[in-house]
């Protein structure tokens, strides 16, 4: 993939550029009527450069934790922009990850029935999965990502820079959705990513490979699936588990790595199932250990864990509706009772496991 391409989306197409400088991008490309929101804790990181940006425009920072994606907060954010003049044509200029995106976007496209938003997406998550796809997610007490719309931005601007500034843990989280869509597509890249695993980690830069070749996956099957109602079903690989234990740690464990062992319980399960045999699930264990989350899942309570699984948005009636790989690694979108059975497997990998 070069370092310009578009992304065809039945709202608009859209470029995503890897630039050099952020800030350089932001006053080439925005307007005087454009309004930043910017995670609050880059403005210590990145002070020089936002001392230069910030005077120029409206800005509003953002306190990026789950807590804050809410109807609730966008309805303040949603006023406090009017109060500073926004307006129809104005442009909504997003700096920061995942939490600030879906902030950004969801407001964007409630505002006014819709205004202009570009995004600066610093995360390694943001870069190399959601900035493009359209999706917009905010929680519902706790549920997560329960409700949201489909609004791309105009333009995305990747800046690696931002990768120098994160602490291993986001790096971590960046990797597993990573990993999901290198399974998901077999990806050859995988193999490399996880044996130079130490490396690409104390090396940043070293990523910007497998942004290109992650979002290259992601953006084949969102041009012909943009709404979610069929092959796109496939990147809910490993959230389904995910974002259950994302509830019941209280987001102690990072989306991504959160996804990763959503990954290993969703192959204990097809392996256990028969949708998979042994030495599949073995050798995908081994791709996945060492993204997997240093946690004890003994200490937590299980009902609580059962209980987000219930209320995860792809369930049907009383099934639970989920991706597992199956024997040669191919994604498979399975629905199945979420009855003692699946229950004592899930209780049976909790027991068992260690990374």
């Amino acid at each position: 993939m070069s370092e310009v391409f578009t992304v065809k989306s039945i709202f608009r197409n859209y470029q995503v550029q890897l630039i050099d400088g952020f800030e350089k991008s932001i006053f080439q490309h925005s307007m005087q009527n454009s309004f930043i929101l910017v995670d609050q804790n880059l403005l210590a990181l990145f002070e020089k450069q936002f001392a230069s940006i910030l005077p120029q425009y409206h800005h509003i920072s953002i306190e990026a934790n789950e807590t804050n994606k809410t109807m609730d907060y966008c309805q303040n954010l949603i006023i406090r922009l009017i109060e500073l003049g926004i307006r129809k044509n104005s442009t909504i200029i997003a700096v920061g990850g995942g939490i600030v995106q879906d902030i950004a976007a969801f407001t964007s496209s409630i505002l006014f029935r819709g205004v202009k938003w570009m995004f600066y997406p610093t995360t390694l998550l943001a870069q190399a999965d959601s900035c493009i796809g359209s999706k917009t997610s905010i929680n519902l007490g706790n549920k997560k990502n329960l409700v949201g719309s489909f609004y791309p931005p105009s333009q995305v601007y990747i800046d690696a820079a931002f990768l120098n500034s994160l602490p291993v843990a986001d790096l971590k989280s960046g990797i597993g959705e990573i990993l999901h869509y290198y399974i998901y597509a077999d990806s050859p890249l995988i193999r490399p990513l996880m044996d130079n695993y130490e490396d690409v980690l104390a090396t940043p830069g070293l990523f910007v490979e497998h942004i290109k070749a992650s979002l290259a996956i992601k953006k084949e099957v969102i041009e012909k699936d943009e709404f979610d109602r069929g092959e796109r079903n496939k990147f809910n690989y490993g959230h389904t588990f995910g974002h259950a234990i994302e509830t019941m740690t209280h987001y102690g464990v990072s989306h991504g790595q959160a996804v990763t062992l959503g990954m290993d319980i969703a192959n204990y399960i097809s392996e256990k199932m028969g949708y998979m045999d042994k030495e599949t699930f073995n050798a995908m264990h081994s791709l996945l250990l060492k993204n997997l989350p240093e946690i004890n899942l003994r200490q937590y309570n299980l009902n609580t864990y059962f209980r987000a699984l219930s209320k995860d948005k792809k369930n049907i009636e009383n099934d639970l509706v989920c991706i597992l790989a199956t024997e040669n690694g191919s994604l498979k979108k399975i629905q199945m009772p979420f009855n003692d059975n699946l229950k004592n497997l899930i209780i049976s990998y909790f027991e068992g496991y260690a990374c």
